[in-house]
Formats: C-alpha cells, structure tokens, sequence
C-alpha cells in the first residue's frame, strides 16, 4: 500500500554507525533497503533514488562517480551501503531507473550524526593529528544543497537504466582548511603533528581493540581515517545532468551547524545512532 500509485521512490533512511554494530547495521538498514527496493520494483516504481557517499569507492577510483564501491571490513554500514548500490546496479533497467547520489560529508543543520558532532569533542583533547597533513580534500556539503540535489534526481528527465552522480557544495576545502577554521573561528585546539595514512590506521585499530576497557567511544576509528582519504569528487556531472549548482558555501554551513550544537549538544555524541529494543525485530 505505501507503494501504490508511487513514480519515484527518494530513500534517504539509513541506521548508521561509524564503527561496529554489523548485526544492527544489517538488520536495520541493509534488510529494510533491499525490501524497499524489491517492493518498488513488485509496484512498478519507475525510479529509485538513494542516498550514498563519495567515500563508496576506493579513493583512486572515487572521482569517477559510476566506479563499483569497495566494501571496508571495518566499517559494517559502508559495506552495506555498496551491496545496496550493487543491488540498485543489478536492477536497473528499461522498467526502473535507479540514481545513486554520493554525498560529501554532511554538515549544517539537523544532524544527529555528522562530522562535527564527532569531531568537535575529539579536537577538544589535543590528540587530534593532521593526516597526510590535511592535505586531502573534505568534501562537505550542507542539507539545503542535498535537498536540491534529491529534487533534481527525483524530478530531472531523460535519466534511465543506472544514475550515479558525485554531490559536493560549491567549494571543496582540505581537511587542514577546515580544522583551521575551527580554531580560529571557535578556538578550537588544532592538531600539533601529522601523521600518513598508513599510521592513522593502525592508531584507529588500536583504540578500537582497547574501547572495551575505556569508558565511551574510542578516541578515533578506521572510518573516521577513511572518510578522511583524497575522493577528489567534483559536482560536473551533476551539473551537466540535473542541473545541479549548490549554494551554501562550507563556512555558512559550519556555523549554523556549531551554533546549533551549542544549544542541543550537551555531551559527546556517540558514533551509532540509539538502538531499538529488538534490533532484529
């Protein structure tokens, strides 16, 4: 019934955790998306839109919007979300257009589970190091401009079979842009050394293996490192194809964001959204 009469189906739900919970990830996020998928196609849904990230591929093949993504051990949600991609891939065709929009890291408004409600706290101690140097890109993005870009998806002819679009803001600062920002806009400590990628892996696996006899969540995680790695991701083809120009540059977006974290944000934010009672419910 929720599909009846439906010509385009925006999935933009997702359980997610940044670390861990493969179980709840699967039975909350991966099971429901594939459902829908099967039940939109049963219903005769004529395009699927989803929700992804620029992070789904490895990063030398990330740019290329279309490449296959490449599941992360480490991280239970990112290897769910590239089976759904796989899934939307296999199912494309003349009856059903399926378009993936791999997102830039969300920052702004309304989030209750981002970048900076993560981050933020860890500045805070002084044990955040620069990776690479924060000479990789950060690809943020505001929820206007992802609102845009579901609109366009959504509504844009002459798309078929499989859709996949790179969706950025208008700029794309470095990670080192952005932490510097932090601290001269908020005082926020910046990072004191800097270490390479294959390091800040090894460091992230060591606090995950020690979380178990620290009080809340480690200190930083392999995702986190992964989100971290060069996408090198552009909006051209979203441009070309929707028609997509976003608007809201990543400054604004950080600040309406940490203003409204100063009023909601009382305590650390954990890395996994609350579970239910029955996970497997």
């Amino acid at each position: 019934a929720l599909l009846e009469g439906v010509e385009v189906v925006c999935h933009a739900a997702a359980w997610s955790a940044l670390w861990g919970h493969a179980r709840e990830s699967e039975a909350l996020y991966l099971r429901p998306s594939l459902a829908l998928l099967q039940a939109a196609r049963a219903a005769g849904v004529k395009r699927f839109v989803f929700v992804s990230t620029a992070s789904a591929a490895a990063p030398e093949r990330s740019a290329d919007a279309l490449s296959p993504g490449t599941p992360r051990p480490f991280w239970a949600h990112l290897v769910n979300l590239v089976r759904i991609e796989e899934a939307l891939r296999a199912a494309a065709g003349p009856e059903l257009t399926a378009v993936v929009l791999r997102f830039g890291l969300f920052v702004g408004e309304r989030y209750s589970l981002g970048l900076l409600p993560i981050l933020v706290p860890r500045l805070k101690t002084h044990l955040v190091p620069w990776v690479a140097g924060g000479r990789t890109a950060m690809p943020l993005i505001d929820g206007r401009d992802i609102g845009q870009a579901l609109a366009l998806a959504a509504t844009t002819a002459g798309l078929s079979g499989y859709e996949a679009f790179n969706v950025v803001g208008p700029e794309v600062p470095t990670a080192r842009e952005v932490l510097l920002f932090l601290h001269r806009e908020y005082g926020l400590p910046r990072p004191r050394f800097s270490v390479p990628f294959a390091a800040a892996y090894v460091f992230a696996w060591l606090m995950e293996q020690l979380n178990p006899l620290l009080p809340g969540d480690p200190l930083i995680v392999r995702s986190i490192v992964h989100l971290l790695e060069e996408v090198g991701v552009d909006n051209e083809r979203a441009r070309a194809r929707l028609g997509y120009r976003p608007h809201i540059n990543w400054r604004e977006a950080i600040r309406s964001q940490m203003a409204e974290m100063a009023q909601r944000e009382t305590a650390p934010m954990a890395m996994h959204r609350p579970l239910p009672a029955d996970p497997g419910g």
